[in-house]
């Protein structure tokens, strides 16, 4: 019995870790400018990671000395140009002068050293005239 309390503890010093996601409904106007918050106040030993529909589009590695948003993470990537903000400190996700085409499923991880926490959005963009009808 002390040999398996032995090996449970050594398994969680070793690095075992844990995720924590949460989802979210987000819907905005063709236009406007959304902030997709984590809820999460990060040190500078994270990596924080963000995806587009499983695409990475942006990135911050824990030490600050690689910060990247769509064209520096993918080469050729250009959906996002100028658009995207990444804060260091919350890893929260702005997105300026939204479109249709920014409707999908977008993920941001903050990578610890023993947890990973994701947050899920799932965004829906509405034009103008879809209101009306």
């Amino acid at each position: 019995m002390n040999f398996f309390i032995f090996v449970l503890v050594w398994g969680f010093q070793l690095g075992a870790s844990s995720v924590y996601t949460d989802r979210e409904s987000v819907f905005v106007m063709e236009g406007d400018s959304v902030t997709l918050n984590t809820g999460v106040k990060t040190n500078q030993q994270e990596k924080i990671k963000c995806f587009f529909n499983n695409t990475r589009i942006a990135q911050i590695n824990g030490d600050l000395s690689k910060i990247c948003t769509d064209v520096q993470c993918i080469e050729g990537a250009e959906r996002f140009r100028d658009r995207l903000k990444l804060d260091h400190q919350t890893g929260s996700l702005t997105i300026t002068n939204i479109t249709n085409t920014d409707s999908g499923v977008y993920k941001l991880q903050i990578i610890g050293r023993n947890t990973i926490s994701e947050t899920i959005f799932s965004m829906t963009v509405h034009g103008y005239y879809q209101l009306l009808s």
